[in-house]
């Protein structure tokens, strides 16, 4: 009798001599490259250093394709926005000490918005290892230690043959729900030492699944069932598990209103007629959600920015789906189900009865009719012919990567993203220089249509340097500056607070030439002209700028008026 336990691949008599005979010539570098080939990577992004030229070196004998970044932050932007795009794990390649230390606020955007990036750090030789002032270049006492309250896993190595294991650990932690970053460290000996190991071919790396506690769900689709006034909060989470069908799905079934976060833009159809869209930042809506007697939070951990900045107090009872733990019932009381959103949507689509509501679309349109009301009321015109200029000249199927800046934030609310995984920003840790290395990721996932980046003029310096990133790889992403002179945000609230702002204000260069100095083309549109403009850019192949001076604001807040 042959159990299933005793199966054993047995190798062919191809793969058996070249086991025995592995090519000459190879490194500990090309098991960390043959390995990720191995998980299925494509594409790769990075910075070379000293102690990691051994995984560099190995690049050119594989068949990875090497994007490389100026900026050890921006290429983890990069990686990021293309794990978003993709779903995979992007691998992010970086040497030791500053090099690595460089990318931990890309890494915290990941960690912050799920995002599954795979970075493998070089280390000081093994010898220099274990806390002691050896003075190698680069050396920290504990390099691993800086990342372990960033990324969802450490991984660390310290001979050849644990190189393809620890990268198989890494990839599958990056992709089992939540996504997230995740961190190998290699020493730079075990990379340069000439191997006799044979050639890794396929790696098996399986992401685990998250699926909900049965008698959970049951429990949720009786109470969404018996409601009288279900309504539903959409998050990241819904997007990351490509569950916008299901959530859809459930929300006609059951007549609830859906309003979706900023992390979850596109998860719901924004002119659906049960679509609350996402204006959370707007006490109208809080209300309308306090007000469900049952509201069902999917991907979402209902944190600051979900949550009207912590004044949304729910009456009704919440059940909350959410893949990751620490989230779960962390701000509010809640039938809590640890589970993928589309495992648990699905889930729910099986149990719960159909519910009948003629009322919901009549008080989504009320909803609506107040919001808008309250921003026409503030004489904000030219911000939303801005954003609706911007909309009108992004092709429908282009994804738009945006930076902390104040059209960003009229986006989170406002603009309408068309589908899931089309708009992204960093508002999961809030860092700037997010948009336009993301947008030449997702640009390095999928070359065949135009990517949006957005930023301010103080984000924009960040990331100025991947203009020669952009050119070099010909990547067709168009960058709309929006040139206000300085920190726009930090203006508003510093002159709100203390009556006039202190360390806002910047000296900046001339954008279009210096973009045309990188040999990429710019120029300066107006509000009047932007539609035009940004739509001829986004058509011409490769990169491109245009920059708008204008001096935007932001709507009122609502959170403060109690």
């Amino acid at each position: 009798m042959t159990h299933d336990h005793d199966l054993v691949l047995r190798p062919t008599e191809a793969q058996t001599a070249a086991a025995l005979n592995p090519p000459a010539g190879r490194n500990g570098g090309d098991l960390v490259v043959e390995t990720l080939a191995g998980l299925g990577a494509t594409t790769v992004f990075g910075l070379p250093g000293q102690h990691a030229l051994g995984m560099f070196d190995a690049l050119r004998r594989s068949s990875l394709r090497y994007v490389g970044l100026r900026v050890e932050n921006n290429a983890g932007f990069a990686a990021d926005a293309y794990g978003r795009i993709t779903g995979e794990a992007a691998p992010l390649l970086l040497s030791t000490g500053p090099g690595a230390l460089t990318s931990l606020a890309a890494l915290h955007e990941a960690a912050s918005a799920s995002a599954p990036v795979l970075a493998i750090s070089s280390q000081i030789p093994t010898a220099g290892l274990g806390g002691g002032r050896h003075g190698y270049l680069h050396e920290l006492p504990d390099q691993a230690a800086s990342f372990r309250g960033v990324v969802k896993s450490v991984h660390t190595v310290r001979t050849q043959s644990q190189i393809p294991s620890a990268i198989a650990a890494a990839w599958q932690s990056a992709l089992t729900a939540p996504h997230g970053p995740v961190w190998v460290e290699i020493p730079q000996d075990v990379l340069l030492a000439e191997t006799s190991l044979p050639v890794v071919t396929a790696v098996d790396a399986t992401p685990g699944e998250l699926p909900p506690r049965p008698e959970l769900t049951a429990v949720a689709a009786d109470l969404l069932s018996r409601a009288a006034r279900p309504a539903v909060i959409a998050g990241g989470g819904v997007v990351r598990a490509d569950a916008s069908g299901k959530l859809r799905q459930l929300a006609e079934t059951l007549n609830a209103p859906v309003v979706t976060t900023y992390g979850g833009k596109g998860a719901f159809p924004w002119h659906h007629p049960l679509s609350l869209q996402s204006w959370l930042e707007d006490r109208h809506t809080t209300a309308f959600l306090e007000d469900a007697d049952v509201l069902l939070v999917v991907g979402s951990g209902l944190g600051e920015l979900s949550s009207n900045y912590h004044t949304f107090k729910p009456r009704g009872r919440v059940i909350q789906i959410e893949a990751d733990l620490g989230k779960l019932e962390s701000n509010h009381p809640a039938l809590g189900i640890h589970a993928d959103a589309r495992l648990a949507l699905q889930a729910l689509l099986e149990t719960v009865s159909e519910r009948e509501d003629p009322t919901a679309p009549e008080r989504v349109r009320t909803l609506l009719a107040q919001v808008s009301d309250r921003i026409a009321a503030q004489e904000l015109t030219l911000e939303q012919e801005v954003l609706a200029s911007v909309r009108r000249a992004l092709p429908a199927g282009s994804p738009s990567f945006w930076d902390m800046t104040i059209l960003a934030y009229w986006a989170w609310s406002a603009f309408d993203a068309h589908a899931p995984n089309l708009m992204h920003s960093a508002q999961g840790a809030g860092g700037l220089g997010y948009g336009f290395p993301a947008a030449l990721g997702a640009a390095a996932a999928d070359p065949s249509r135009p990517v949006l980046a957005v930023s301010g003029d103080g984000g924009a310096l960040y990331s100025i340097a991947e203009l020669a990133t952009a050119r070099q790889h010909d990547l067709p992403v168009t960058w709309l500056i929006v040139d206000d002179g300085g920190y726009g945000i930090l203006r508003e609230y510093m002159t709100d607070a203390f009556g006039e702002p202190t360390a806002t204000e910047l000296t900046r260069p001339d954008y279009v030439a210096l973009a045309e100095s990188f040999g990429v083309p710019g120029i300066r549109t107006s509000p009047e002209t932007l539609e035009t403009d940004l739509a001829k850019a986004l058509s011409a192949p490769g990169p491109s700028v245009v920059v708008l001076p204008a001096l935007l604001r932001m709507f009122a807040p609502t959170h403060l008026a109690d």
